[in-house]
This record gives structure tokens, C-alpha cells and sequence, in this order.
């Protein structure tokens, strides 16, 4: 069943964030737009700001953009195969469904495949970890409103009831706190970070530890050994992310 973004009518806090002469602009494509057009302008300003800008700036940024948009829909595409399938020539269920996981895996692996394509050597990983986590925060929002990625059942006083009557975590909202609170550290420790990319592994690292744990609140098919498909996912991006440090930990173990 394809769930992601497709809900009835009055499902969601506000799925319709206002009208312009009759059109209704909806929650989740506006503040999806909002994160990215934010993430951008912070990538360029952390890129003028280090004396980075350059062709090479633009380039990388498009990859990481179309990478991110491919990642962020490949998954769905196949676990929804058959019914993208048997809808056609109805494209809605093509065009539903997202996953931010997706997105950033598919963006860092753009980013590398490009470098080595273009044989650019410099990493730029430090500018995009602010970027991507205020990014996420702004996109996070837009969840919130439309209804999805949403928790389970609570009786937390801020259970929010996205449509149901059942009160549930909004999970959504505690990702993006997180994030933009990644990215208030991110910021206060970039100036003492000098190694390339280490901010991008903080966050990513960070962020993979973070929705290992949520998952266990949010409404996710359990898919292996009591863990949905993100848990496995993110425990893998964290070993491949740390793979330098663990390789040495397991070295120095041997050493001794």
C-alpha cells in the first residue's frame, strides 16, 4: 500500500497552508520548497564565506540536488512496484511517496560519483552539513502538516490527532527539533572542525543514530529481526560512515 503523501481529504493538521486567487497551495510541497530554496542559499553563503565559490560549487549543489530527489523516490518506487503498475495510466501513485533517508543517501552518493566523474578532489562536505540540517528541519514541518511520517499512539499531553482521533507522537516535529538543533551545534563547532567533511559525518552520523531510535515510536512495517527497513538502513549508513574510525578501534584492540 502506498501511504506516503497520499491521504484522504481531511486527513493532516493544515494539508492546505492557504490560497491564492482559488489555488491552494499545499503544506507539504511548499515547506519541502522552502527547505530546499534555505538549504541553498546556506550551502552558497558557508561557500563565499570560506572562499569556496566557484563552478565546482554549482555542480556539486546540482548533483546533491538531483541525487537527493532520486534517492528520495527510488525506494518508494520499489516497494510500491506493482501498484505504480497496475494504476497506470493513472501517475499519482508514481508521483506520491518520499523518504528523507533515501534523499540524503542519494545526495552524498551523487556527490561522490560526480567528484570522481570530474575528478574534483576538494570536499566540500563541511558546507552542506548546515544546509542539509536546517534543510530537514524545514521539510520536517511540512510532514507535520500534511499528515505523514507520523507516530504511534500516546498519551503524551502533545499527542497530536492527525485525522483518526488517535492521539500520536508527531514524530515529525521531534526530528526537526533535533535537526535544528544539529545545526545550532553544526554551526558553534565548524570554526574548530578543520578536517574535510567531519561535519558531514557528525551530522549524518548523528542523524542515522537518532532515526534508529525514533523508528520504534513511528508507524513502520517491521520488516527483519523486530527492525523496520530505515533501523537496518541506518545502522549500515552509520558503520560505512565510521568505517576510518572503526577499522582503527578494531587495529588498536589487536595491537594490544
Amino acid at each position: 500500500m502506498i501511504d506516503e503523501h497520499l491521504y484522504p481529504l481531511n486527513w493532516g493538521v493544515k494539508p492546505i497552508l492557504f490560497n491564492i486567487g482559488g489555488f491552494e497551495v499545499q503544506s507539504y510541497a511548499f515547506f519541502v520548497l522552502l527547505a530546499l530554496v534555505v538549504g541553498i542559499l546556506i550551502y552558497y553563503y558557508e561557500a563565499r564565506k570560506q572562499k569556496k565559490l566557484g563552478e565546482n560549487t554549482f555542480y556539486i549543489a546540482l548533483a546533491a540536488l538531483i541525487g537527493g530527489v532520486i534517492g528520495a523516490k527510488l525506494p518508494i518506487w520499489i516497494i510500491n512496484f506493482r501498484e505504480i503498475i497496475e494504476s497506470f495510466p493513472d501517475i499519482a501513485p508514481f508521483l506520491s511517496g518520499r523518504t528523507i533517508v533515501g534523499g540524503l543517501l542519494g545526495g552524498l552518493i551523487a556527490v561522490i560519483l560526480f567528484k570522481k566523474i570530474a575528478k574534483i578532489n576538494d570536499k566540500r562536505g563541511n558546507l552542506f552539513a548546515p544546509a542539509i540540517a536546517i534543510g530537514v528541519a524545514i521539510g520536517r514541518i511540512g510532514c507535520f502538516l500534511r499528515g505523514c511520517c507520523y507516530g504511534k499512539a500516546t498519551s503524551l499531553p502533545w499527542g497530536v490527532d492527525f485525522g483518526d482521533g488517535v492521539l500520536r507522537h508527531p514524530t515529525q516535529i521531534y526530528e526537526s527539533l533535533f535537526m535544528i538543533g544539529m545545526f545550532v551545534y553544526i554551526t558553534s563547532i565548524k570554526k574548530k572542525v578543520v578536517e574535510p567533511g567531519k561535519l558531514l559525518i557528525i551530522l549524518f552520523t548523528s542523524y542515522f543514530i537518532f532515526r534508529f531510535f525514533i523508528e520504534f515510536i513511528r508507524v513502520e512495517p517491521v520488516i527483519f529481526l523486530g527492525l523496520t527497513g530505515f533501523q537496518i538502513v541506518s545502522v549500515i549508513a552509520i558503520i560505512y560512515l565510521n568505517r576510518g574510525y572503526l577499522t582503527r578501534f578494531i587495529n588498536k584492540i589487536k595491537v594490544n
